[in-house]
């Protein structure tokens, strides 16, 4: 009888514990995220600690039982939310997200809780934008307000998205579309909804965007717009990122989708020991600033294993937007991008055009670029500040790129004088040369190699600054066939080419103007105003 009394009691104890999802045995038992195989650190240019990865109490529950519904109508964003909060006060663990349809509002993840996705889990984040509360946050490198992300977490440590899910922004609720990027059957359908501004050339969901768009100078924040009234007139101009991870402390993405974000899709901001592994980001390539990535402001962090396809610039590093970026002055460092894919984007790998408070110590190899606008793209202007440097870039592979394989062009937004020059004048006067001051951008020391592309627009242009020239740069064995231009280099010293295989259809192989010390194949060269073109071996 005492025997069968103690089993009585202990079914008791752990009932309530069983119907909530949850593991009992949590005193000690930790569950440890895939190892990253600490080969990746072999022969780094640069010293780096290893990124620290994230490790969880083995405690979980489901979000089953907190009420959510996988019926693609019932809103489960406080179900979701409960089961993290409640793994969090627990001391951590893990969240699952079974196999289903979850139509939800945002999810915003805290420490020690790893969100899992079951294979053929697919969320939903709901297109009403009345779940999206306006709140004061950071987008495009300025201190701005907009939508509250549908995942964000701030001052988070110990957090992990993992497993085989999808995650949908319904992007396609939000996003402006450009007529020119629609067949005319396409463009008609989406024109039964919406508004089209004055020139009949953009489609916004609704008037609010389009205030937004005309209060908009330049880039997508809004400037005059003072009261919380004048805000919400314009919310859905105000479109989030899919993810915002602000301020946060061991972060892992692994295995899980992210799709169809309203603007950026992945935005770690201010993070340290970050890692993505094995993720997948979808966005159409007509999605307006439909970046897949945008590393801002963080400090060690991989990426590797993944595949990105963007409706804007791919794998981007940034570290904030002029004044704003240079007074929060948090670089973006020690970064491994290795073992990549790119199937669409503006630029495969890229860094800027916002980054005012620095790169540094970032290490690209082994990526595959497919039909890219830019392969490896540069790009920054007068205004921003911050330095580049410390960029090191290995193994990289392309084919069909529209534009330039490799650009460096700090007159990002605008054109140079020479490319200004529309007559073909290779005498023109000497570019006027203003002082260089904290607004002044610098690239400077970037060493690339191993780079081979098949079919591109322009193979190669430096662009530099008349009062900040690009600076101690190394391209060799390089290998562009089909390129319908060569190399222009403008404003650069002390740039060396070795071993370079380029071909152009069109003009010369190489021309260049006004650039200091750039040695080609073992020959040093110093011209002026006047342009000098080259052929290569």
């Amino acid at each position: 009888m005492k025997t069968l009394l103690k089993r009585i009691s202990l079914l008791a104890v752990c009932t309530p514990l069983i119907l909530a999802g949850c593991n009992c045995n949590t005193a000690t038992a930790q569950q440890e995220t895939n190892a990253i195989d600490k080969s990746i650190y072999e022969n780094l240019p640069f010293d780096m600690p290893k990124v620290e990865q994230p490790t969880f109490p083995n405690y979980e529950v489901n979000i089953l039982n907190y009420g959510a519904k996988s019926d693609g109508a019932t809103l489960n964003t406080e179900a979701i939310n409960k089961a993290i909060k409640d793994v969090n006060a627990k001391g951590g663990g893990k969240v699952i997200i079974p196999q289903g349809l979850w139509l939800t509002g945002p999810i915003v993840l805290l420490s020690n809780v790893n969100l899992h996705t079951e294979p053929n889990a697919l969320i939903l984040f709901t297109d009403d934008s009345s779940a999206y509360p306006i709140i004061e946050t950071s987008f495009e490198g300025l201190n701005t307000r907009r939508c509250q992300s549908p995942i964000s977490a701030v001052d988070a440590e110990n957090i992990a998205i993992t497993g085989h899910g999808v995650f949908d922004g319904s992007g396609d609720s939000w996003r402006p579309v450009k007529k020119e990027k629609l067949t005319d059957r396409q463009w008609k359908n989406l024109i039964k909804t919406g508004v089209v501004d004055a020139a009949g050339k953009i489609w916004y969901p609704d008037a609010g965007a389009l205030k937004g768009a005309m209060a908009t100078k330049e880039f997508n924040n809004p400037e005059g717009i003072q009261s919380d009234r004048e805000w919400g007139e314009i919310k859905t101009w105000l479109r989030p990122v899919l993810l915002n991870f602000n301020k946060c402390k061991k972060v892992l993405l692994e295995d899980v989708t992210f799709k169809n974000s309203p603007s950026w899709c992945l935005h770690p901001l201010l993070c340290e020991h970050i890692t993505l592994n094995r993720v997948k980001v979808f966005n159409p390539w007509y999605s307006q600033n439909g970046d897949a990535l945008d590393l801002e402001s963080c400090k060690n962090a991989l990426i590797i294993n993944s595949t990105f396809d963007a409706g804007d610039d791919a794998i981007c590093i940034k570290s904030g937007k002029d004044k704003d970026g240079r007074e929060r002055g948090a670089p973006c460092q020690n970064v491994i991008v290795k073992n990549n894919t790119v199937l669409h984007g503006h630029g495969g790998f890229v860094v800027g055009s916002e980054m005012s408070g620095g790169v540094k110590n970032i290490y690209v190899s082994d990526c595959t670029f497919l039909g890219t606008d830019v392969g490896l793209r540069f790009k920054s202007t007068r205004g921003r500040g911050g330095v580049v440097e410390g960029i090191y870039i290995n193994n990289i592979y392309m084919i069909d790129i529209p534009n330039e394989a490799l650009l460096f062009d700090l007159f990002y937004g605008g054109k140079s004088p020479t490319e200004a020059n529309e007559d073909g004048d290779n005498n023109l006067s000497e570019p006027t040369v203003i002082p260089a001051t904290e607004e002044t951008p610098a690239f400077r020391n970037i060493h690339i190699s191993n780079v081979y592309c098949k079919g591109s627009g322009r193979a190669i242009f430096f662009n530099g600054l008349p009062e900040m020239p690009i600076d101690n740069v190394t391209v060799k064995d390089v290998v562009i066939t089909d390129a319908k231009e060569g190399v222009v280099i403008s404003q650069a010293r002390n740039v060396t080419l070795d071993n370079i295989h380029i071909k152009a259809k069109e003009g010369a192989d190489l021309q260049m103007r006004n650039v200091n010390n750039v040695k080609v194949e073992g020959e040093l060269r110093n011209i002026g105003n006047k342009a000098e073109t080259f052929s290569f071996n």
